[in-house]
């Protein structure tokens, strides 16, 4: 049951990135280019996000134990900033800019079969990769 919620929620996922325009890149650039030709409509995809996405934060997650198909809720427990966490954050802002994908459209675009998202996504996860085998290196000196 596990498996198939995670699927039917990847899809749906997928489904709105591919509705709002998040899987197009030139929407994406366009809406990074705050200097050029600035395109505004992911700011908007933004904000309904967020205006449906709030309440339930809000109001509905102090209430709930545990998820429906999970024992517990899987949140991130540090508050710290680190040199890890602002430089993944600065790779992947760099990354998102200049090619005008992030992991999740990118995944959702596969489906257009367009060689360069495919070619993009092979290279994303060799990068997933070679950051795990470092991050173990580095993990096991310390």
């Amino acid at each position: 049951m596990k498996l198939l919620m995670a699927l039917l929620s990847g899809v749906l996922f997928g489904f709105g990135l591919a509705l709002s325009g998040m899987t197009d890149v030139n929407n994406v650039i366009g809406f990074l280019d705050l200097f050029g030709d600035w395109n505004p409509t992911l700011a908007f995809v933004m904000i309904g996000g967020i205006l449906v996405t709030l309440p339930f934060f809000q109001f509905g997650l102090g209430k709930i134990r545990a998820p429906l198909f999970a024992d517990i809720f899987r949140l991130p427990t540090r508050t710290d900033i680190d040199g890890r966490l602002l430089t993944g954050a600065a790779l992947f802002g760099i990354g998102w800019g200049l090619v005008g994908l992030c992991p999740g459209p990118a995944i959702a675009s596969l489906a257009y079969l367009n060689v360069d998202i495919i070619y993009f996504c092979v290279a994303m996860m060799a990068g997933m990769f070679v950051t795990d085998f470092v991050d173990g290196l580095i993990t096991e000196k310390s």
